[in-house]
Parts: C-alpha cells; sequence; structure tokens
C-alpha cells in the first residue's frame, strides 16, 4: 500500500538504471501499463480486507468456528508474508513482467477455487494460495516502476500506486460488505473472491503488450537456506499470535514464538557470511545500512500495524456492537474512502513542497481523528453522534492517506537501483508481517475484551492504543531522512 522512490538519481543508480535488461528494448512505458501492474499489489491488499466484514456471513454458510475464520484472514496473510522477499528475487532474476504474470495467473484460478469452495477446507487452501500468489506478483510492481520509469513519470505511478494500496484497503471494507449480502446460491461471500477473476484476466491479455520486461543486471540466485529460515522466522511468529487466542495458547503457540530470535539470528549469521563471500543473500545486510531504510522501518511496522487493526477492529465494532448488517457495516467505512481517495492525488504535490512533514502531519492528523473517535465512543456508545463520528472518520482518511502516499517514497528515497527488487519486497513483507501482527495483537484484544461482554471497553481500549502509537510515530517520523533532492 505503498510506496515512493527518490525523486533524484543518483551517479550510481544511473549506472544501474542503464545496467538494468529490458527484454524488448523500451525503457519506459505508459499509463495503461501502469495500471495493468497496479492490478497486482491493488488485487492483494484488497483481498486481506476484504473478507473482515464477510467473516460472520462465510461462518454462518459454512458451519466454520472462530478458529478456521480467523485462518481464512492469518493462512493469506502469513503466506504472503513468508514468500514476498522470495518473489522480489525471482523477479530481478528471471524477469519481473514474468513473475507478475505468473502470479496474477495464479492468483485468479485461486481466486476461482475460493469463491467455488464447497466447504471449509478447500477455502482455507484456496486462501493459503491466494497469499503465495499475491508474493510472486506485488513486488515486481514497485521494482517495475523504480527500474522502467525515471523521473515525474516514475513519481506519478509511485504515487498511484500508495493510492491503489491504501484505497484497496478501505474500498474492501466496503465492498466486501456489499457483496456480502447478495442473494446469489451459495451465499453472497463468494463475490469477494469471484470479483478477482475477471480483474485478473484482464490484466493477463494487457500485460505482455504494455509492460516492459525488466531484470536485475545479474542473476543473484535464490538463496534457498535464506528463504527457508526468513519462512520459519516468519510463520513463527505469525501463526502463533493469530491462533494461539482461539485455541487457548497450547504449548506449540510458546515453543514457535522461542524459537523466532534463533531463526532471526540465524538469517542474520548466514546473510553476513554470505555477502562476505562475494554472495547476494535473500536479506542483504546492506539493506539496512541504508539510512532512509533504517530510519524508515520502525515507523512502516508501527503504521501498518495499526491501519490493519484498526480496519479488523473496526468492522467488528461496527457488526458485532452496534448489531448492523454487513451491508451497513461495509458502508459505515464510506467516510474513510471517501476521504483517502481524495487526499491520495494530492500527496506528490505536497511532498515537493512539505517533504517529510507530510508523514508527520499524517501521523498527527490520524491520532487526533482517533482521539475524537475515542471521546465519541467513551460519551454515546451505542448511540453515537453521526456528525462528530464521520468527521472524525474523515480526518483518519486524510491522515492514512498522506502517510501511505509518503511513507515509502521516503524510505526508499535512499534505496539503490541494483537493490529495487529485493528492497521492495523487504518493505512489503514488512508491511505485510506489520499488518497480520496488528491484527492478531491488537485484534485479539479487542475479541478477547468484547467476548466477555464488555464492547465498549474493548473498543474504547483498542482505538485509545492506536491514538498513542499514532503520536509516537509521528515523533519518530522526524528522524526519516528528507527526499534527496
Amino acid at each position: 500500500m505503498l510506496a515512493g522512490m527518490t525523486a533524484q538519481i543518483t551517479a550510481d543508480e544511473k549506472d544501474g538504471a542503464a545496467r538494468d535488461a529490458t527484454n524488448d528494448g523500451r525503457g519506459n512505458f505508459g499509463g495503461l501499463g501502469v495500471l495493468v501492474m497496479l492490478a497486482g499489489p491493488f488485487l492483494a491488499n484488497l483481498d486481506f480486507f476484504i473478507t473482515n466484514v464477510a467473516l460472520p456471513t462465510i461462518g454462518r454458510q459454512l458451519h466454520a468456528g472462530p478458529g478456521a475464520l480467523e485462518v481464512v484472514v492469518a493462512g493469506y496473510g502469513t503466506a504472503y508474508a513468508v514468500l514476498l522477499v522470495t518473489g522480489g528475487r525471482l523477479g530481478d532474476d528471471y524477469g519481473r513482467r514474468r513473475m507478475f504474470a505468473m502470479g496474477i495467473a495464479a492468483f485468479t484460478l485461486t481466486s476461482l477455487a475460493a469463491g467455488l469452495a464447497p466447504g471449509m477446507s478447500v477455502l482455507l487452501i484456496a486462501r493459503v494460495l491466494q497469499g503465495a500468489s499475491a508474493a510472486l506478483m506485488t513486488p515486481q510492481t514497485l521494482a517495475t516502476f523504480h527500474s522502467g520509469l525515471t523521473g515525474r513519470a516514475q513519481h506519478r505511478a509511485v504515487g498511484l500506486y500508495a493510492a491503489a494500496g491504501g484505497l484497496s484497503a478501505v474500498v474492501g471494507q466496503l465492498l466486501g460488505g456489499a457483496l456480502a449480502d447478495v442473494d446469489v446460491p451459495g451465499g453472497g461471500w463468494r463475490l469477494i473472491f469471484l470479483i478477482n477473476v475477471p480483474v485478473g484476466i484482464t490484466a493477463m491479455l494487457l500485460l505482455r503488450r504494455t509492460v516492459p520486461q525488466t531484470r536485475a543486471a545479474q542473476r543473484a540466485g535464490l538463496d534457498l537456506p535464506g528463504a527457508l529460515v526468513l519462512a520459519l522466522a516468519i510463520a513463527a511468529l505469525l501463526v502463533p499470535l493469530t491462533q494461539g487466542p482461539s485455541l487457548g495458547w497450547p504449548w506449540w503457540c510458546w515453543t514457535a514464538l522461542a524459537l523466532v530470535p534463533v531463526f532471526a539470528a540465524v538469517l542474520i549469521r548466514m546473510s553476513l557470511v554470505a555477502e562476505r563471500s562475494g554472495r547476494t543473500p535473500l536479506l542483504p545486510p546492506s539493506i539496512f545500512t541504508v539510512r532512509s531504510m533504517r530510519r524508515g522501518m520502525p515507523v512502516v511496522i508501527g503504521f501498518f500495524g495499526v491501519f490493519g487493526a484498526f480496519m479488523f477492529v473496526f468492522a467488528l465494532a461496527v457488526q458485532d456492537g452496534l448489531k448492523v448488517s454487513a451491508m451497513t457495516a461495509g458502508l459505515a467505512i464510506t467516510p474513510v474512502c471517501v476521504a483517502y481517495f481524495a487526499t491520495s492525488f494530492l500527496v506528490p504535490a505536497l511532498l515537493r513542497r512539505l517533504d517529510r512533514n507530510v508523514l508527520t502531519i499524517g501521523l498527527v492528523l490520524q491520532a487526533a481523528g482517533l482521539a475524537v473517535l475515542l471521546v465519541v465512543v467513551m460519551t454515546s456508545w451505542p448511540s453515537l453522534s453521526i456528525v462528530v463520528a464521520v468527521a472524525a472518520l474523515v480526518v483518519v482518511g486524510i491522515g492514512q492517506a498522506l502517510c501511505v502516499g509518503s511513507l515509502f517514497r521516503l524510505v526508499l528515497s535512499e534505496m539503490p537501483i541494483r537493490l529495487a527488487g529485493v528492497g521492495s519486497g523487504v518493505l512489503v513483507t514488512s508491511q505485510q508481517t506489520a499488518m497480520s501482527l496488528g491484527v492478531a495483537g491488537l485484534g485479539s484484544l479487542f475479541t478477547a475484551m468484547a467476548a466477555q461482554g464488555t464492547m465498549v471497553l474493548a473498543v474504547t481500549v483498542t482505538v485509545a492504543v492506536f491514538a498513542g502509537i499514532s503520536f509516537i510515530l509521528a515523533g519518530l517520523s522526524r528522524r526519516v531522512p528528507r527526499v534527496a533532492r
């Protein structure tokens, strides 16, 4: 959701751009090609959020319990996060357009399988495969923009990437609620997956004619040991946090969490040894010597953790707390959606004038909107003041658009072009992992408190945490470097 690139290519990056091969000889591509590439991250992010509002309907119609419903979201998110860096490396080595084509084809097929699933087991398998497919196509978009476009064309494409990524999240909540209540054979929830099919087919038909093939100048190799250890580390973190609360925290959850620092230490050691010996590891340590990446990563993780948790909690609080339908719950997010969409297109111009201040302002606005929403919940739940609540959601939407539109451009502003693919993969992995952690941690806090019959307290505590984290991140954003000029 998500990103931005440098406003000025340094001399070293110009050399890298010259070496970054395009098979068909086109260095740039037009607006239609940009839109085709945006279909990947848009669908990937949409599918993470569109299921939130539809979960109660899926549970009723497929007779699934809370644990299985959590896997519908967590299975997708975990597979997506685990394989993103590997997907970026494959694009660098074998061609980004080729990997994007394979990814979106697989995503389309697995979406069809999920939409036609006869039972919960097939749906869960399809969701995990959907996540793996999304990991193959998503990192290719940023890397292609970084290597195939320059100057204003690159900045516009990245601005649209940020708008599409964040907009897909809020639209997913709205669309999920609307489709879940549609009266079709088998249940309207099936449409939240089947809607991906025509979009995916259209993108596949247009891809070869509108997007150049790009790849890194030299193949770095896949680094299978690194990919395996990274996958184990992320899975050991996300699976227990998403499944532990519903399973009563069995022993294997605690064992897996205890192994996370072990896997992390092994991965760091392997990466250092590989880089010193002249090989390119899956996670080159040199990436984290880039100042913009090092200082910006805490803000990325914090912001998207709050972002994912807010969307999850909002959907459940409106449906279960205010006792409204899935469609009404989806419509309730409309103020955020409209504000986000309208603001997204202003971010590139604001960045040119205000630079990193755009990120700080966005975080402060998000925190302020959440603080107002907190007051509304504390004083009038469940008979909320609609005008004040809508105004607070609008402020939240504006703040989120400013953050998403500026954050990744700032964080990746100093990244060398030779690391475009792996850098994009690392950043999107961090974003996806943070959203999953937000849902697992803060979402579990909310559901645990709500299960005790204290819905207003659950909403109050979680929104207060969201606001507090946002204010802290606003302070941290002052350490993020300005965009190079």
